[in-house]
C-alpha cells in the first residue's frame, strides 16, 4: 500500500503538522487538496511541494459549517474523489476554566469538534457510495487526559474520540477507515495561537512545544501507521506515558500533573 496517486484532503495545511503532511504526501506522489483560512499561506505551501501542479487550494473556515458541503463538492471535483480526509485544522486554549469566557469555550468547540464533524459528514456520502475511504483525525494526548489551562481544548479532543469511535463502527461495512491521531508535544505554533480566557492570543511558545518533535519527523512517523490502518495512534515523547498511566492509576497521574509545568 502507498499514497501514490491517492487523493488526500488536508485541513490546517498552512502551518505545523498540516504543512508537514502536505510536503510528505507530495513527495509520495499524492494528489493533494489543502485547506485553511489563510489562502496566501496555502499558496506558499503549494509552491514548496514536490509536485505543485497536483495540489489544489480550497480556503475554508471550519466555524462556517454551512459552507462545508459546497467545499466538499469542490474538493471532489478537483480530482474526481477523495481517498483520505486529514482533519487537522484546530485551535488551542491556555487559561484557567474559571477565567475562560463561554464565547472562547464555544469557539474552541466550534473549530475543533463541530467543524471537524461537519466536514467529515460532508465527505462521507461520496465515500459510502464508492465503498472506500479513510478519515484521519488529529486529536491530542489531551483527548485521553487533561491538564490545567486546557479545559476547553481537552473537552473538544475528548468529544472527537467519542464521535469518531461511534462513526468507525457505523461505517465499517462501507470499507471506510477511521484513525484518531494523538500527538504529544510537536514543535508548532499551537501555543502561540492559543486563545486566552478573554479570546486574545496567548502569543507565548509553550515549554513543551519548544522541546517537541519536529513536524516533519511527526509526519514521517505517522504516514506508515495510516497505511497500516491503525485506529488510534500515539506519537510523541515521555508525555505519552500519561495515556497509559491514566489507565493504571488516574489518581497518581493527577498528582503528577498537579505538580508539573504544563505551560
Amino acid at each position: 500500500m502507498s499514497f501514490e496517486d491517492k487523493t488526500v484532503w488536508i485541513t490546517g495545511a498552512s502551518s505545523g503538522i498540516g504543512e508537514a503532511l502536505t510536503y510528505a504526501l507530495s513527495k509520495r506522489g499524492s494528489k493533494l487538496i489543502i485547506s485553511s483560512r489563510r489562502e496566501q499561506a496555502l499558496e506558499r505551501v503549494r509552491r514548496q511541494c514536490a509536485i505543485p501542479s497536483e495540489v489544489e487550494i480550497i480556503p475554508l473556515d471550519l466555524t462556517e459549517t454551512g459552507t462545508l458541503p459546497q467545499k466538499a463538492e469542490q474538493a471532489r471535483s478537483a480530482f474526481g474523489h477523495i481517498d483520505y480526509l486529514f482533519n487537522n485544522g484546530g485551535i488551542s486554549q491556555r487559561s484557567l476554566a474559571v477565567d475562560t469566557d463561554m464565547e472562547v469555550v464555544r469557539k474552541v468547540m466550534e473549530v475543533n469538534f463541530f467543524g471537524t464533524v461537519a466536514l467529515t459528514k460532508a465527505v462521507l456520502p461520496a465515500m459510502k457510495q464508492r465503498q472506500s475511504g479513510h478519515i484521519v483525525v488529529t486529536s491530542s494526548v489531551m483527548g485521553k487526559f487533561g491538564t490545567r489551562l486546557r479545559s476547553a481544548y481537552a473537552a473538544s479532543k475528548h468529544a472527537l474520540h467519542g464521535w469518531f469511535d461511534c462513526l468507525r463502527q457505523e461505517i465499517h461495512d462501507d470499507n471506510i477507515k477511521v484513525s484518531l491521531v494523538c500527538p504529544g508535544f510537536i514543535k508548532t505554533d499551537v501555543t502561540l495561537n492559543a486563545l486566552e480566557g478573554d479570546g486574545s492570543k496567548h502569543n507565548k511558545m509553550g515549554e513543551g512545544q519548544k522541546k517537541g518533535m519536529e513536524p516533519s519527523t511527526f509526519a514521517q512517523k505517522l504516514l506508515p501507521k495510516i497505511l497500516r490502518e491503525k485506529e488510534e495512534i500515539y506519537i510523541g515523547g515521555m508525555e505519552l506515558m500519561g495515556v497509559y498511566l491514566k489507565r493504571i492509576s488516574p489518581r497518581l497521574l493527577n498528582a503528577i500533573l498537579r505538580n508539573s509545568d504544563v505551560t
